[in-house]
């Protein structure tokens, strides 16, 4: 964490979690492998890339125009979004092997409709699919994480495979197929019975009469997600449905503040400030990611292919690079990382507004990402340590979704500013 104090709450966090998301079976001793976590959360980052190089391909093989077929990259950073939170709440009320089983049987699922699909809606309900599954193993990981150090290590892989998504997803295309492509994010699967073996957890809260699942909060939640990730692309429509859906759960979480949307969360400080923060640094990144590669041709006079490269290079290094911030955290306040976080965050922003020369640009994308994944991977260990024992899945999971909105957004912003210039 941040502070001498903060660090000894990270290690209490740590183990609290560990023991809320635990199996009554036999587990191994001592918290599940890091790696064994990125390997489950991370190949949602490449499939949710993958089709960025492919689009007039898929299009092509399904008989729809390309714009058509970017509904399914769409439906993907839906899924993604709301079910984030749907899963974690499973994870809160019914424990780790409920959580796992049901999100791998997703991921499973979606990615044979994927493979099989002769149709755009049934492929699409695929893509939806794998990707709530997905969703799920990651909100899973995030919870079992534990440290900021090993957040790191899932986001730099977050990172790492995102920025090699669309490169691995045109490879697998030409080589095979673009539905295989598209279900690289089932190898996340391989990490679920090592997890299970390791992670010690039981079986979730017992439900009670007063304790029923609140679906009028989750459902109420998944229309504000929904309405907010389709603001890019029917602006006047979303904006009203978002502004009725946040009214209707807000009264809601006043009847039930201990419902699906707890709020004694929401009202606190840190984990606001925290998931605010994420959302703003993630926007800030992917509005970089579909910027700059038009920035160098058009300032730098730089060729699609000199961009392409230069680009990947500064995104995976920026990514490596994030997880030395979350290593280095524990040694340091709450507001030196956050002032760390804003000022490249903000520089980066500054550096893509004014810059012409090609090596800046690239210092820019670099800048973006290294505050996206420092932040997903401190500021989520931040949300997670100012929830109660029985919350923090939850705090997971909003924060989660606070950070995919920003992926949402990002891409709109690029285009209203820079793309359709």
């Amino acid at each position: 964490m941040t502070t001498t104090n903060a660090a000894a709450t990270a290690a209490t966090a740590a183990t609290a979690t560990a023991t809320a998301a635990t199996h009554h079976t036999a587990p191994r001793v001592g918290p599940v492998p890091v790696l064994w976590l990125a390997l489950m959360a991370t190949p949602l980052a490449a499939g949710a890339n993958a089709p960025v190089l492919i689009l007039p391909d898929m299009a092509r093989s399904l008989g729809v125009s390309a714009s058509t077929a970017t509904w399914l990259v769409a439906s993907y950073a839906w899924a993604m979004a709301v079910g984030t939170p749907l899963l974690a709440g499973l994870l809160r009320r019914r424990g780790l092997r409920a959580a796992l089983h049901l999100a791998g049987a997703l991921l499973v699922g979606g990615t044979l409709l994927v493979a099989a699909s002769p149709w755009l809606p049934l492929t699409l309900a695929g893509r939806a699919t794998q990707a709530a599954g997905g969703a799920g193993l990651a909100a899973v990981a995030m919870s079992l994480a534990g440290s900021a150090r090993r957040m790191g290590v899932i986001s730099a892989g977050f990172g790492i495979l995102g920025a090699s998504g669309p490169l691995l997803g045109a490879q697998l295309s030409q080589a095979v197929s673009w539905r295989l492509s598209l279900s690289v994010s089932v190898i996340a699967i391989l990490a679920v019975p090592m997890v299970s073996r390791y992670a010690a957890a039981p079986a979730g809260q017992a439900a009670t009469p007063q304790d029923k699942f609140d679906a009028r909060g989750a459902a109420l939640l998944t229309a504000l997600a929904t309405a907010l990730v389709l603001l890019p692309h029917a602006p006047a429509a979303a904006l009203g449905s978002s502004a009725l859906a946040a009214t209707l759960l807000a009264l809601h979480v006043r009847r039930r503040p201990d419902g699906f949307v707890p709020a004694a969360l929401i009202r606190r400080p840190l984990f606001l400030g925290s998931a605010l923060l994420a959302l703003a640094l993630s926007g800030s990144y992917f509005t970089l990611l579909f910027s700059v590669p038009r920035l160098l041709t058009e300032r730098a006079g730089w060729d699609a292919t000199t961009a392409g490269t230069g680009q990947l290079v500064a995104l995976l290094t920026g990514s490596a690079l994030s997880w030395l911030l979350a290593a280095a955290s524990a040694r340091m306040s709450r507001a030196a990382v956050r002032a760390v976080l804003i000022g490249v965050g903000a520089l980066a922003a500054a550096i893509a507004v004014f810059a012409s020369w090609g090596p800046l640009l690239l210092v820019a994308t670099l800048g973006g990402i290294f505050a996206a994944t420092g932040s997903n991977a401190v500021l989520s260990m931040h949300a997670a340590s100012s929830a109660p024992e029985p919350q923090r899945p939850t705090a997971i999971g909003l924060f989660a979704l606070c950070y995919q909105l920003g992926g949402a957004f990002g891409p709109a912003i690029a285009t209203a500013l820079v793309l359709t210039a």
